[in-house]
């Protein structure tokens, strides 16, 4: 043994250098075999959102500048379907009919979820039986709820037409008339999706700070004074979350009218997705209702911007 003890090994620059290429090497190796883990994990989706949205969304920016009837060859007709759907009186009468359910849908239904969840959020007996009956009606599929208020609606041996003789009052032609169709429809949507929004708001109201009702209280502040100056401004993000989803979901109107009035009468409750849905497998004008739902996606694009300049605010707590 050496007088100044056991001898240690120190490596020189090469050594080094090899050492740290090896830790490097091996890292590198760990985090390929990750990346061809986590690849591998997500793969699913990667091929459904090639297949189903990609590949779709592309195909259709394609259609716009083509005529196609599904069965023969494409043909270039360059802006022509947007010139025509400029000129088609049933385009703006969709659109109108489209915005004409969102001004009676979406108030009614953030007024009624807001009340509702209000009244929920509140300690009371069958709390939990109540929300559940509220969301019921959401995961029932669409077309069962929309031949369910069909007969409801139904002129002669419908249930609101029964009430409104039993007090005496005429009956009301609730699918039949241009006036009362698209109004009617509204009215079903609301009850068919208002759970949903009651959800979104019972978790906004629950985030909502208690001191702040508490200091509201000590100040004198009432119940309404409360509820319009701290629970409104507290759940503002939730009212424009609510306001967007809804706003998307009115434009995409489509199941309601489809099954209750085929977009009758007289076209009073054609909404802009019935119109495409008919062009492109009635008419079978794929082009021409492509060139549609992009119109439609920018419509709706700048509507949810302007909602949001609109609604959205900062809120502190």
């Amino acid at each position: 043994m050496p007088p100044n003890g056991p001898e240690r090994f120190c490596p020189g620059d090469k050594d080094r250098s090899k050492i740290a290429k090896s830790l490097r090497m091996k890292i590198k190796h760990k985090i390929e075999k990750g990346n061809r883990v986590g690849y591998l994990f997500v793969s699913p989706y990667i091929i459904f959102f090639l297949l189903f949205t990609a590949y779709p969304l592309i195909f259709s920016f394609v259609l716009i500048f083509h005529k196609w009837n599904i069965i023969g060859p494409m043909r270039w007709v360059g802006l022509d379907n947007f010139i025509t759907l400029i000129h088609d009186a049933l385009f703006w009468k969709s659109l109108a009919n489209t915005f004409i359910f969102l001004v009676i849908h979406i108030p009614l239904q953030i007024v009624l979820a807001l009340i509702a969840a209000e009244m929920l959020n509140q300690k009371m007996r069958l709390r939990v039986f109540f929300r559940g009956a509220f969301f019921l009606p959401v995961v029932i599929s669409g077309v069962v709820v929309t031949i369910l208020w069909q007969q409801f609606y139904s002129t002669d041996t419908g249930l609101f037409n029964a009430l409104l003789t039993h007090i005496g009052l005429p009956r009301v032609p609730w699918l039949t008339s241009t006036k009362a169709a698209m109004p009617s429809i509204a009215l079903m949507a609301t009850w068919k999706n208002m759970g949903l929004y009651i959800v979104l708001f019972l978790a906004g109201l629950q985030g909502v700070p208690r001191y702040l009702y508490e200091a509201a209280e000590i100040d004198g502040a009432g119940k309404l004074q409360q509820f319009l100056k701290i629970t409104i401004p507290a759940i503002n993000p939730t009212v424009v979350l609510v306001v967007i989803i809804s706003t998307i979901g009115g434009f995409s109107l489509f199941i309601e009218p489809y099954v209750m009035t085929q977009g009758g009468p007289l076209n009073s409750t054609m909404s802009c997705v019935l119109y495409i849905y008919k062009q492109a497998f009635t008419f079978y004008k794929m082009g021409y209702a492509a060139a549609f739902g992009f119109i439609l996606a920018f419509i709706i694009l700048g509507v949810v911007w302007v909602q949001r300049k609109v609604v959205e605010t900062e809120v502190y707590t």
